[in-house]
């Protein structure tokens, strides 16, 4: 089937450390298909390059570019642009023709390039070998491998097994290379466990001329930041927004990557009974993945001395940002987004990323519980001298005045029925929107139909001060 589907542009913005930490919707998808979360390092690497090249050189970059989505080949033209330090570094990244179609048979040989290429991105060890299996060189940036590096560097010139401790291999070394490539170890320095690559260099069939070895960890490094806080400093702040929720982001993501590898059969011919319940299981985790961020969100708003930036934020670009960046998501289901507002901007006294994070949960709700080929409108308002005002509202079931009472409690789930099938969110999505309205000096509210027959959609107001 040669089912090709073009989507519109994607923007996303990088920080000075290659961590993606804002994206329209096709890009975040494609971003998070690969591991990834935002905030955090681009895991698309035909982007990430383009985009370390870019901000390295100072220099525009413009090409074509290819990636697995693990369902599909996405494929566009990228254009990355480098932004000034003075404006905090990092780049723009925009893809545009961006396309979608299915992936073409793989043979045997090109599977095992593309699982040869996935151990290279994800090992935190590599080095050379020669044909005997001696170490010629390593390179590792993790913390927990410095005493293998040392030892290598105290020693050289031995079998690589001598700097480790192989996991279920009783046999003498040296062993024939094939008898270790997949193998499990560990060594001095690091707690982790490691799982062995070894990839041949020449002629894997007959005499190779050396070997790539690539250690990948089956944990992620927890560094001094993500540790667990002292029981002393636990006392003052939450358990899982400081604590699990950096160590839980990396397993949740592979736990992910896995099962979307499972469920489009990449490993090999699979039942569909399984591959569905594969399917399961990845959107289990993305589901995970969404309430950690809402659980992280959770303890910035409700920490002592929580406040948001001020600066002028024009509400009708805002709307227009958030929009854009959930419009797939709308178009897939028929539903339009239609903007009730004129050209004249309408600036309030805000912090724009904060205002952005309300939006983007309003216009999702309102997409979720909004029946297919139905409208959601977005509204923008000037109220009074020292007032500005938002409203999204959807033609969905409405809020009755019983569950208006009680919408924007921490953890409520019961305020509407989803049409859309995505009632299993965290219960915080208000909860989180509304504090940090409050804290920008401002307030988010349900407008209740008149008669409160809850039968006319759902509306949501939000006010902020003016500018």
């Amino acid at each position: 089937m040669n089912r090709q589907q073009t989507l519109l542009a994607a923007r996303g913005l990088t920080d000075q450390n290659d961590r993606l930490v804002s994206a329209d919707e096709p890009l975040a998808e494609l971003h998070e298909s690969c591991g990834g979360i935002i905030p955090g390092t681009l895991a698309v690497p035909e982007l990430l390059d383009l985009v370390r090249q870019s901000r390295a050189m100072g220099l525009r970059i413009a090409r074509e570019f290819s990636a697995f989505d693990g369902v599909e080949m996405v494929s566009g033209f990228v254009r990355v642009h480098p932004v000034p330090d003075e404006q905090g570094g990092g780049c723009e990244v925009l893809v545009e023709n961006w396309q979608r179609a299915p992936q073409p048979e793989l043979n045997t040989h090109d599977l095992a390039d593309r699982i040869d290429a996935i151990d290279r991105a994800a090992a935190d060890v590599s080095a050379r070998l020669d044909a005997r299996q001696q170490v010629q060189f390593v390179t590792s940036s993790a913390s927990d491998v410095a005493s293998l590096q040392d030892a290598i560097a105290q020693s050289p010139r031995k079998v690589w097994t001598d700097y480790v401790t192989l996991k279920g291999v009783s046999h003498h070394q040296p062993l024939h290379w094939r008898l270790l490539d997949g193998a499990h170890c560990q060594f001095e320095g690091s707690e982790r466990h490691w799982r062995i690559r070894l990839i041949p260099i020449g002629p894997a069939s007959s005499a190779p001329r050396g070997f790539e070895l690539l250690m990948i960890a089956d944990e992620p490094l927890v560094s001094a930041e993500e540790s667990p806080a002292p029981a002393a400093e636990m006392a003052q702040s939450q358990l899982v927004g400081s604590a699990l929720t950096p160590v839980l982001r990396q397993p949740i993501a592979r736990i992910i990557a896995n099962a979307e590898t499972i469920r489009t059969r990449l490993a090999g011919p699979l039942r569909e009974e399984y591959s569905d319940y594969a399917g399961n299981i990845a959107a289990a985790g993305q589901h995970l993945s969404g309430m950690l961020d809402d659980l992280a969100d959770l303890e910035v708003v409700e920490a002592q001395g929580f406040s948001t930036a001020e600066e002028k934020v024009d509400l009708v670009d805002a709307a227009a940002r958030a929009a854009g960046i959930l419009g797939v998501r709308a178009q897939a289901r028929g539903i339009a987004l239609v903007h009730a507002d004129g050209e004249e901007a309408i600036p309030a006294n805000a912090e724009f990323r904060r205002v952005l994070q309300i939006l983007i949960n309003l216009i999702g709700n309102a997409i979720a519980y909004s029946p297919d080929e139905s409208t959601v409108t977005i509204a923008t308002n000037v109220v009074d001298e020292s007032t500005v005002e938002l409203r999204v509202s959807d033609e969905g079931p409405g809020v009755s005045a019983d569950q208006a009472k009680r919408i924007f409690e921490k953890f409520e789930r019961l305020g509407r029925d989803s049409d859309g099938g995505n009632d299993s969110g965290s219960g915080l999505g208000l909860y989180i929107s509304r504090r940090l309205a409050i804290a920008m000096k401002g307030d988010l509210e349900v407008v209740l139909p008149s008669g409160n027959s809850g039968n006319s959609g759902a509306e949501f107001r939000l006010t902020l001060p003016r500018f």
